[in-house]
């Protein structure tokens, strides 16, 4: 088939993120003979200076990392619920949901910590050599993407007003980066070089500098500015002001740990993926859910399971995943609880929400799920703020377009990407109304070097337009705690020292038990989908060249359905509905809706940010791919 790009094929290298400067600084490192985690880690601090609008120094982010001498481990940079961030406190402020924004939403920062345990414990190069990369855009500058100065501009009046530290940043001489201006952030940049150097003055070794480097994040001169900010009050998504409940004690005794990770075998693959604090055992529900023998490929019948299988199992995320209660998930992903799960799926398109009841136990759902899945679509179609993340202006929760060169969500125009083969104009979408496509939110890395290690993780929160920017430090905090439930007893229930259920899921393939394959995208709610997808495209599909046909299952038209609570503030839902991208064929749309699917025609390249890189571990060759929608995302390799 026609692609947007080759499929890269080498033999000592290839990373794949959502922004090409991580990406090529991610080669950089392994020019310089790191190795795939030294380059995750400078590629990921990269990411926090050239997408400030979709992660951050104080978000999260979730790693599967697979040496070349090991197996599969999950490295968990997701923070709890600080000890003061109870249901009772929340509620007895009249809340009934967590906002979208403030410090309320404010869970204790766990991206840092996990970084620094990556290069310390897998790593080779210093603090210094993986810092320079992102110290040196903050410093010096880089040409903005489209998304950050139209972020900004959506933020325009609560920067100006009550996020005044936000605007010293990104409103310089009160107005926003233009598309390819200058951007730069000399705060974080002061910020890092007073890090590497407070580390040297403790340590003379490469570990202990790490170590030093984290005690400064959770109890130095960043904790101690982060702990303070967080005691502020500020605007947030409920029209309030409202001080936090992040404490330096919160910030002191957090540390980013190990786990092993959930897999499924299906058809010689095994998937893994973290455990169900995220959504990624919904990649594995769905692929238990499909029957032996699929429809043909891409056949409308084929989109119809995959739409309806991905209900039943976002149901189960909202039934049962979530880190303040025992998850069953043997039986979920047991054999004969998904025979009888797949016996649900008939013909037509289902509206409700169904979660199942492993081992006869009763699944309870939150008010606000009931209330918005008893609601029908016009829950989800006029809620202001759905799709990740929200932002607060006067009070009021708005959602934020990605804009040119991001996501391509409803509602902006989106230039679709040239094809090699034929070549044709490229196509702008056009305005619609809200569809439910995921807006700017998060990020991707995906690294395998010559050695055959493997890393994939998704960065993401303390986005610039989650909290107000602390003052010194360049950087927000996060607001991860708008995902748990304001109700006591629910597995995502908003409970002290446990984390709430967060979307970011990247995944990593195996093949005899020998790691092949690291993908991942954005998209919040969407991404076990679009994760889905593209793996049954490479699993399904002849190979190219030899390889995997990475770039072509990226590129193959997407969709998402949104039969579920979403999990970012206001927490909206459409049941039956489902957006496409209008690349999909005309029958399939008509054949669709014929079956009951509220289906909304997005832009030609819409769905889906996928970054994907693999490794054939009989020749050792490698191979890359990236997104084209947006035209920001890269693969690099030789």
């Amino acid at each position: 088939m026609f692609t947007t790009r080759p499929t890269l094929q080498g033999t000592f290298g290839m990373a794949s993120t959502t922004h090409w400067l991580a990406s090529q600084c991610a080669m950089a490192v392994l020019e310089d003979g790191g190795n795939a985690y030294d380059a995750a880690v400078a590629a990921g601090f990269v990411l926090h200076v050239v997408e400030p609008h979709l992660n951050g120094p104080a978000g999260e982010v979730p790693i599967l990392l697979a040496p070349a001498d090991g197996g599969v481990r999950v490295l968990c940079g997701q923070g709890p619920a600080p000890a003061g961030a109870t249901v009772a406190h929340y509620t007895a402020l009249g809340l009934d949901l967590v906002p979208g924004t403030g410090p309320l939403a404010a869970a204790v920062p766990g991206a840092f910590d996990a970084w620094m345990v990556l290069l310390r414990d897998y790593g080779t190069k210093s603090l210094a050599d993986v810092l320079k990369y992102a110290i040196g855009y903050a410093r010096d500058g880089h040409p903005a993407v489209e998304g950050v100065g139209a972020t900004v501009e959506t933020v325009r009046a609560l920067f100006e007003d009550e996020w005044t530290s936000s605007a010293e940043v990104y409103l310089p001489r009160g107005k926003a980066v233009a598309p390819g201006g200058l951007l730069k952030n000399p705060a974080l940049a002061a910020t890092w070089t007073r890090l590497i150097k407070e580390a040297r003055a403790a340590s003379a070794d490469r570990e202990g500098q790490i170590d030093a480097a984290r005690r400064v994040w959770r109890e130095g001169f960043i904790g101690e500015a982060l702990a303070a900010f967080a005691a502020r009050p500020a605007m947030d998504t409920s029209g309030e002001r409202h001080a936090g409940t992040l404490t330096g004690d919160d910030l002191a005794a957090f540390r980013a740990t190990y786990e092993d990770p959930v897999t499924y075998d299906w058809n010689g693959w095994t998937v893994a993926k973290a455990g169900p604090w995220s959504q990624g055992p919904v990649l594995l529900q769905q692929l238990a859910l499909l029957p032996a023998e699929l429809p043909a490929y891409g056949s409308a019948e084929y989109v119809h399971l995959l739409v309806e299988g991905g209900k039943l199992a976002m149901a189960d995320r909202e039934a049962w995943y979530g880190d303040a209660a025992e998850v069953p998930l043997g039986t979920l992903l047991g054999t004969e609880y998904n025979a009888g799960r797949r016996a649900l799926i008939g013909p037509d398109a289902s509206y409700e929400l169904r979660p199942g009841r492993p081992d006869g136990r009763v699944p309870r759902l939150s008010a606000h799920t009931l209330a918005v899945a008893g609601g029908g679509g016009g829950v989800g179609a006029t809620a202001p703020g759905a799709g990740e993340p929200t932002v607060a202006r006067n009070g009021a929760a708005v959602s934020v377009p990605a804009g040119r060169g991001e996501s391509g969500g409803a509602g902006e125009e989106v230039a679709e990407p040239s094809v090699v083969a034929p070549s044709e104009p490229p196509v702008v979408a056009p305005e619609v109304d809200r569809s439910g496509a995921t807006r700017g939110d998060t990020c991707h890395i995906d690294i395998v070097d010559r050695w055959g290690n493997m890393v994939s993780a998704t960065p993401s929160g303390g986005w610039l337009q989650s909290n107000p920017v602390v003052p010194g430090l360049g950087f927000p905090l996060g607001t991860r705690l708008q995902m748990a439930w304001l109700e006591e007893g629910l597995p995502n229930s908003l409970t002290p020292g446990r984390r709430p259920r967060t979307t970011l899921t990247p995944s990593l393939a195996l093949r005899d038990g020998v790691p092949v394959m690291a993908f991942g995208t954005p998209g919040g709610d969407q991404q076990d989908q679009w994760q889905l997808h593209f793996f049954l495209a490479v699993a399904l599909r002849p190979m190219v060249r030899g390889g995997l046909d990475l770039q072509g299952a990226i590129d193959a038209p997407n969709w998402h359905q949104e039969s579920f609570p979403g999990s970012f503030f206001p927490r909206v839902m459409r049941p039956g509905g489902v957006t496409v991208e209008s690349r999909l064929d005309a029958a399939i749309v008509a054949d669709l809706r014929r079956r009951g699917h509220r289906v909304t025609v997005g832009g030609p390249w819409s769905e889906g940010r996928l970054c994907a890189v693999a490794r054939d571990p009989e020749t050792g060759v490698l191979s890359s791919a990236a997104n084209p929608r947006g035209m920001q995302g890269y693969a690099v390799g030789r």
